[in-house]
């Protein structure tokens, strides 16, 4: 199944270029031409991942970023920052907001597919390392069953319920999903993420399936 992208750029005939080269490439794409509309596109179907302008009228890519971010529902979509802005300060500010890549125009359409697909091949990496630990399904289709859901992350600094919710997170569950498959309440769910990120110092669900990946690396 072809991978789902969200390409927002408020140039017109740059975001039409970007869109044609990334279906040539296989991808399906949507478009928006600022914050606004990417949000609301965000509303209906969840991508795969985002690429984003950052000098946009309106809600600026930042702003997107930290929407994005701040949402359980999308803050782990991978963002790849497409700008002219190539100051030190502004692609710190873009990591601050959690963007996975940050590529300066003018780039060849070859560097942006590139940088794409080694994010959607990390990715899906990533979950397929946490479904074996966890003992589950990489894919976070069905009912969710099947697997042993009283796992815990050895070696973790968490609670027993808290090291059971992480590894779920960074499959990309919604709260909903991991209270049905650990059998307890959604506000349950929510406390004990609440709690993680408190204990770590950290602002979304992303870092959550950061940690995870991190603590099954390899030595």
């Amino acid at each position: 199944m072809s991978k789902r992208l969200l390409v927002v750029e408020d140039d017109r005939n740059l975001l039409r270029a970007i869109a044609v080269s990334l279906r040539r490439a296989g991808f399906e794409v949507a478009t928006a031409r600022d914050g606004e509309e990417a949000l609301e596109s965000l509303a209906g179907t969840i991508p795969d991942l985002i690429v984003s302008d950052i000098m946009m009228p309106g809600m600026d890519g930042y702003t997107l970023a930290e929407h994005i971010r701040s949402n359980a529902r999308t803050d782990l979509i991978p963002i790849v920052f497409l700008t002219a802005k190539d100051a030190r300060k502004d692609r710190i500010a873009g990591s601050r907001a959690g963007i996975d890549a940050y590529l300066t125009k003018p780039f060849e359409p070859e560097e942006l597919i590139a940088a794409i697909n080694n994010i959607l091949a990390r990715v899906a990496r990533t979950h397929l390392r946490v479904a074996r630990r966890s003992n589950l399904p990489s894919s976070t289709g069905g009912d969710g069953g099947g697997g042993d859901a009283s796992v815990v992350m050895p070696d973790s600094d968490l609670t027993e319920a808290e090291a059971r919710i992480a590894p779920l997170v960074a499959r990309g569950l919604s709260n909903k999903e991991i209270a049905h498959q650990l059998g307890i309440s959604g506000r349950t769910v929510e406390m004990h993420i609440s709690h993680i990120l408190s204990k770590k110092g950290w602002s979304n669900r992303i870092e959550i399936a950061r940690y995870v990946f991190e603590r099954d690396a390899p030595e």
